[in-house]
């Protein structure tokens, strides 16, 4: 008997679109806020690594108290248009004016004092982040309701994970578009004109797409009011009582290191390959070629977000997550390794050939870590209708808080870890423009850009063997609606 479809594949791709306006800014932010400051203001205070690291760290702790009231905002509304679609329509202004106040340059040293420097970075990044939950727990919460059927919310999650990998890697891109045009119109420019200009282009783009999906996506599922107030103590209890969501949990805060690479990419652009002859230019990966080691990277994410979903269809969650974990790890710890023991002389250790190297690790990575977003969303969305499953209630708010709240305690030390370890190695700018970079400051910052994220991918996988959603309970959960 043919079923019905309520998810058309047209209604997919809008809703991806949408999480590709959201997942811009905070690609954006993620790939460039410290290298900002690095270039803004490491002249100003040589610390600038050690004290952004401690203060975004801190910002997304104090944020992680916001997702528990986004969670009972979306649980106890009833707002026409749906339960999440009105709050992600409410979320893209915020989050793309925080973006652009944090791209702004401001003179901090006339003031004679750095107070006034971190104060701003503290209170920016703290906003930003509550704005980002704001976005991220309704526009990812969607998933759930845009139908009941677990292979069209499947074929939806695939498109957003791959408009997310391409959002995330746009950035080093589009960063060197807006200067090369800035060096055609202007010819000489300074750095914090093309930061700006780049947050504004994305202010137009991400929230003109986010309102896109708004207009354009319904909820085919029904969510009644919740009659409960989330807190972090439901939040805890949600997690005691919801095995399958503290496993979501888990694997997000055990890989907390997945993401480090993209945290600490210009800098590791920086000590490892720094200036090359490409096309008969000299070109800067801090700056006009920040998008050329990681290009491949994304290309092969791209390819390993349409892989995986039938590989996870085949194997199901648990095997494909458990799989990808340990190559990446196996991976991951051999080039680390291998790029340890090449002498301080090798042309594998700077400029062209150093590019070509990390282009190669980075198409294999790109492909080995695009489990990682893909799998726990997919896990949350089938947890949703598990917990309906066993016990009558539908608790999307709740599980995408916890969802959201996990992604950002991990992302909070994974920055945390990735800048102390690049401020432990000694790189600044300052360094950078000496165009000496000593091996053991490149091993350092190897260990962070490639070497700590296998370790944490095998750590990660260790929740999945316990996970119990598999393709006989989805069958069984489709017979009982």
């Amino acid at each position: 008997m043919k079923k019905n479809k309520t998810l058309s594949v047209s209604s997919a791709l809008i809703y991806a679109l949408g999480i590709f306006g959201v997942q811009i800014f905070i690609g954006y932010v993620n790939s460039f806020q410290t290298e900002f400051y690095n270039k803004m203001y490491s002249s100003f205070d040589s610390n600038i690594f050690y004290a952004s690291a401690i203060i975004i760290f801190a910002a997304k702790l104090i944020s992680c108290v916001f997702d528990p009231l986004i969670g009972a905002m979306i649980d106890k509304s009833s707002l026409k248009g749906g339960k999440m679609r009105p709050w992600v329509l409410r979320s893209a202004l915020p989050l793309a004016v925080l973006t652009t106040l944090i791209f702004i340059y401001i003179p901090f040293d006339k003031f004679g004092s750095k107070v006034f420097l971190y104060l701003y970075i503290t209170v920016t990044t703290v906003l930003w982040n509550m704005a980002m939950s704001f976005a991220d727990i309704p526009s990812q919460g969607m998933l759930s309701l845009l139908s009941p059927d677990v292979d069209e919310r499947n074929i939806a999650a695939s498109f957003s994970n791959i408009a997310k990998t391409m959002a995330l890697a746009l950035p080093g891109a589009f960063v060197t578009v807006v200067m090369m045009l800035l060096g055609m119109i202007k010819g000489n420019y300074d750095d914090k004109e093309y930061y700006f200009i780049t947050a504004l282009v994305f202010f137009v783009l991400g929230t003109s797409l986010i309102i896109f999906m708004y207009k354009k996506n319904t909820e085919a599922v029904e969510s009644s009011k919740s009659a409960k107030t989330v807190s972090i103590k439901e939040m805890l209890s949600e997690i005691k009582s919801n095995k399958m969501i503290f496993i979501v949990f888990l694997i997000n805060m055990l890989g907390f290191a997945r993401s480090m690479g993209l945290i600490v990419c210009v800098q590791a652009n920086g000590a490892l390959i720094g200036k090359i002859n490409l096309f008969g230019m000299v070109m800067d990966t801090t700056a006009d070629a920040t998008w050329l080691p990681g290009v491949f990277g994304g290309v092969s994410g791209f390819i390993g977000i349409c892989v995986v979903p039938l590989i996870n269809k085949k194997l199901g969650e648990k095997k494909t997550y458990i799989g990808f974990s340990v190559a990446a790890f196996i991976f991951n710890t051999a080039i680390t390794v291998f790029y340890w023991l090449l002498p301080q002389s090798s042309a594998l250790r700077y400029g062209n050939a150093a590019l070509y190297m990390i282009m190669f690790f980075q198409f294999v990575i790109g492909f080995l870590t695009a489990a990682n977003t893909y799998i726990p969303l997919v896990m949350t969305a089938d947890i949703v209708e598990y917990r309906l499953y066993n016990t009558g209630e539908r608790k999307e708010g709740v599980n995408y808080a916890i969802l959201s709240l996990s992604i950002k305690l991990s992302n909070a030390m994974c920055v945390a870890a990735g800048l102390l370890i690049v401020a432990a190695s000694g790189y600044t700018q300052v360094v950078y423009e000496t165009g000496s970079i000593p091996a053991k400051m490149q091993n350092i910052i190897m260990f962070s850009y490639i070497g700590f994220v296998g370790v944490s991918a095998l750590i990660s996988a260790v929740p999945m063997l316990f996970y119990k959603i598999d393709a006989e309970t989805k069958a069984k959960m489709r017979m009982a609606r």
